[in-house]
């Protein structure tokens, strides 16, 4: 072979691997024990899952199936008893000390007595940046999430949809590589959730950020996923990992299609078999 030619080679290689995803959370053989006066819990056993950089992921299973315990695991807000976990290439605690993630809880947790742009503000403060800094991210997180021209208001007078949009400015607003979802939309009602999942995938779209969703919805994790997770009860595991083929700009009408309904056939049949497996 020439030194051209290994050149030549080597810089498709190069090419290549440039071109190849990221891979954002690398966990294998992972299992989590709660010990508890009554003995012990096992919340994971021999979780395996690779998330590469983009993704939109999403948790789905029963109540118990370890779903949010997995995603504080992600957030170093739970220590696995086995196995390993890396979030970009590091341990989790390192990932959290550099702000890598940004995470939304189930209520959208603001401070009632802080107006909006101020619980937007509330993680830079704490960061220690300057007054136009701090400015400068409010303004542009509250308009990726369509909030602009209510900094000055207060949560009570804002809906729950809105409350969980300043919610996700705020988690937005450190600039994180990694946004951890715990079924922020769970407690709306259907019309309101349809309208956010349609603006969070515009967000997504946006700011391509890599995204783990957990949902007890079909639909919800249908529409939004590239990727869903399957997880079954007693211990906590995956049953199915599902690639979406759907395209990535989707409307809500995408939920009459054969192939929404196909994929969400088969999340159903894994959750019936997940759970009937223990049962």
């Amino acid at each position: 072979m020439t030194a051209l030619a290994s050149a030549k080679d080597t810089a498709m290689v190069e090419n290549k691997q440039s071109a190849s995803p990221n891979r954002v959370i690398d966990i294998e053989n992972l299992s989590l024990t709660f010990e508890t006066n009554d003995g012990p819990v096992h919340a994971l056993s021999d979780i395996d899952l690779k998330i590469e950089e983009g993704d939109f992921v999403s948790f789905i299973g029963p109540s118990g199936c370890g779903k949010t315990t997995l995603l504080r695991v992600i957030a170093d807000l739970e220590k696995p008893t086995a196995g390993s976990i890396s979030v970009n290439g590091v341990s989790p605690e390192d990932a959290r000390l550099n702000r890598a993630y940004g995470y939304v809880f189930q209520a959208a947790a603001l401070y009632p007595w802080r107006t909006i742009a101020k619980n937007v503000a509330l993680p830079l403060e704490i960061m220690g940046l300057s007054k136009a800094e701090q400015q400068e991210r409010i303004s542009r997180n509250m308009e990726l999430v369509n909030l602009t021209g209510f900094e000055k208001k207060y949560p009570w007078q804002l809906s729950g949809g809105m409350q969980q949009r300043a919610s996700i400015a705020r988690a937005l607003a450190v600039e994180p590589d990694l946004l951890l979802m715990d079924e922020p939309f769970g407690a709306l009602d259907e019309i309101v959730r349809d309208h956010l999942n349609e603006q969070l995938l515009q967000l997504w779209a946006k700011t391509n950020k890599t995204v783990v969703f957990v949902t007890h919805s079909i639909p919800e994790a249908v529409f939004l996923s590239t990727k869903i997770v399957v997880l079954c009860p007693r211990p906590g595991r995956i049953y199915d990992v599902i690639e979406s083929d759907l395209p990535r700009e989707r409307s809500l009408d995408v939920r009459e299609t054969p192939e929404f309904l196909k994929i969400a056939h088969r999340v159903r049949e894994g959750l019936k078999a997940g759970h009937s497996y223990e049962d």
